[in-house]
């Protein structure tokens, strides 16, 4: 096999020189979307994330995601949602919930990513419905001026 010099031996071709283009391709899209993304435990994925669409073309979402980060309006929804998330005691509740998991295991005997593994489900669920339906607005209103 010809080696790429700019491709880390890491890539995903390396270790499995057998598998189809198209299963390398999931497993791309599934690296790109844990990026944007925090990880879920438990394999909790969204279907379109991991969906591939026909050859070549990027899936709807990743149009979506493009031109949210081209306009700017990723950064401003983050801003948004970071300010909500403060203003109704979220944050507090979430470094509550780090600091006791922290006391509990020790705090030599604990991880980020143990952290991430354990308040991630805890935090996703409880961020206030009405924050998640303010910024569902703001990017239904974002999708409809940006004619998409």
């Amino acid at each position: 096999m010809i080696r790429n010099s700019l491709l880390p031996e890491t890539h995903s071709i390396y270790k499995y020189p057998g598998l189809p283009s198209s299963s390398r391709r999931l497993e791309r899209q599934q690296a790109r979307a844990s990026i944007t993304r925090p990880p879920t435990p438990d394999g909790e994925d969204d279907a379109a994330a991991v969906t591939p669409g026909p050859e070549g073309e990027p899936t709807l979402q990743e149009i979506i995601n493009i031109k949210l980060v081209e306009t700017g309006e990723k950064e401003k929804l983050k801003e948004l949602l970071r300010e909500r998330l403060i203003e109704c005691g979220w944050r507090d509740e979430m470094k509550a919930l780090c600091r006791a998991y922290t006391r509990k295991k020790g705090r030599n005997n604990v991880t980020v990513d143990d952290l991430v593994h354990v308040i991630t489900p805890k935090g996703r669920a409880s961020v206030p419905d009405t924050i998640k339906a303010e910024l569902l607005q703001r990017i239904r209103t974002f999708l409809v001026a940006a004619a998409l």
